[in-house]
């Protein structure tokens, strides 16, 4: 496993991964700037013009800095979001990656199938939808056990990474079926994984560059599971 994430690492300076990366970088910011627009608007719609309060009397709403306070709840949101959001925008561009990592470690495989544009697409939002609502979700557990909270998040997102790269690294050859038998096969391995790659995760910054790694991880990492299947 660590052998998998460091050879990911070794090829940081490629080209074709960089330019993964700022992409993903870029829509990232764009998405979450786009919450924050978005629910800012909507809650400074939602709220009254003036707003009577015990004591203080009649408060004019209907000014600028609504706007602003309204943005601050989606502006934290946001800041939660940001690992899960480009996990999620990351598996948009999984191929460009895991072709990177084939044509420089593994140059005498064929092309590989892929997957079509609308699956890619499919799979991209869904894996959005469940990221976002675990992790929403595990708000909970980091509230009431905060001593704990970094390792629920570890293993929540290690498990949803790998399962996501992994699958989809391995239905480019294998189709989806062939993908979800040797997943489980290894699942283990697979979620030991993504849990060692969830720890930069809650780095800022950093996290950007984990989905990149992770899909080349798993690139090596399905890469080994197959050939040893095949001993």
């Amino acid at each position: 496993m660590p052998g998998d994430i460091a050879h990911a690492l070794g090829q940081l300076g490629d080209r074709r991964i960089w330019s993964v990366i700022l992409l993903t970088a870029a829509l990232t910011a764009l998405a979450l700037a786009g919450l924050v627009w978005v629910g800012a608007t909507l809650l400074a719609w939602l709220l009254p013009d003036t707003l009577s309060l015990p004591f203080i009397g009649a408060v004019d709403l209907s000014g600028g800095w609504v706007a602003w306070l309204s943005g601050l709840p989606f502006l934290v949101l946001s800041a939660v979001l940001v690992a899960p959001v480009a996990l999620a925008v990351m598996s948009l561009f999984l191929e460009r990656i895991a072709d990177a990592v084939e044509a420089r470690h593994y140059p005498g495989l064929p092309p590989a199938r892929g997957l079509p544009v609308a699956a890619a697409l499919r799979e991209a939002v869904r894996f959005l939808g469940l990221v976002v609502v675990v992790n929403l979700a595990a708000l909970v557990v980091y509230v009431v056990s905060a001593v704990f909270a970094p390792l629920v998040f570890w293993a929540v997102n290690g498990f949803l990474l790998g399962r996501e790269y992994y699958q989809l690294v391995a239905a480019r050859r294998l189709g989806l079926a062939g993908a979800d038998a040797l997943r489980r096969r290894h699942r283990g391995e697979i979620w030991l994984t993504g849990a060692l790659l969830a720890v930069p995760l809650t780095v800022p910054v950093l996290n950007l560059f984990v989905p990149v790694i992770g899909v080349a991880a798993f690139t090596h990492q399905f890469h080994r599971h197959r050939m040893r299947g095949a001993e």
